[in-house]
């Protein structure tokens, strides 16, 4: 079997080159997961994946074998280049954004140091002048590009006391059993997975694994939205069958 790295690009055919993305895929995410440690918590991860795999498929495109450097060693850099690129397109928080949250932090300071509290929301509007329901959106608009957190301040309670921040109740998907059905389910789904042929497994993964559009993923695989979509319907089938085949007909089975 020719060995990935010493394929010429030129010489590729869809399905080695499918293949090697699939190989590679892991590697996207790992670099896409030590890049966002770095970044505010507002980044998401799944943009940067995504970044991620454009870099790979033009990787995979660009590779010369006969510079004698290994796919994976040449595929980090396009991969990381691709990821940063993205970032630089990005316009996490306007610099309007950025000066209301300097005025907030200078008039939470003002206020904490006269009144000997921390100020309400109330307060805090009618120091920089605004409607209520202004400094309310504003506080939102913060809050979704990770500038404040939903628990930065406490609410002050009816004698002037300050209440603790709320408690919120875990989500189902962090309960135990709910984890082991998932980790179930996808060892299943994987065994299905091998009967598909690599262009059916990439859409897939794209589709699910890597949360890709129809028309994202046509457009780094060189077809139409239409031929994913039915690519996408056929591997369904497929995996269906093949789950029925191991006695699968339901997701339930993992849950009872």
């Amino acid at each position: 079997m020719p060995n990935k790295n010493q394929q010429a690009p030129a010489r590729m055919n869809l399905a080695d080159r499918d293949r090697i993305v699939l190989e590679n895929l892991p590697l996207v995410r790992a670099i896409a997961v030590r890049v966002h440690e770095s970044l505010p918590v507002h980044v998401d991860l799944d943009d940067l994946v995504h970044a991620g795999i454009l870099g790979l498929f033009d990787a995979v495109e660009k590779y010369d074998p006969s510079k004698k450097v290994a796919f994976s060693s040449y595929a980090k850099h396009r991969i990381k280049g691709a990821i940063l690129d993205s970032l630089r397109q990005m316009d996490w928080a306007s610099r309007d954004l950025r000066r209301r949250h300097k005025q907030v932090e200078e008039a939470t300071r003002a206020l904490t140091a006269e009144l000997q509290r921390t100020p309400t929301d109330q307060e805090l509007a009618e120091k920089l002048g605004l409607e209520e329901r202004r400094w309310r959106q504003i506080m939102i608009d913060l809050r979704n590009v990770g500038l404040i957190s939903a628990s930065t301040r406490s609410t002050p309670g009816a004698d002037g006391e300050e209440l603790p921040p709320p408690d919120f109740p875990s989500k189902p998907d962090t309960h135990p059993d709910y984890i082991c059905a998932r980790q179930q389910l996808r060892a299943a789904l994987a065994q299905a997975m091998k009967v598909l042929p690599e262009r059916y497994r990439m859409v897939v993964v794209l589709y699910y694994g890597q949360e890709m559009t129809m028309k994202q993923i046509g457009n780094l695989l060189g077809i139409n939205e239409s031929r994913v979509s039915q690519i996408h319907k056929s591997a369904l089938e497929k995996m269906a069958h093949a789950l029925q085949a191991a006695g699968i007909n339901s997701s339930a089975a993992f849950t009872d």
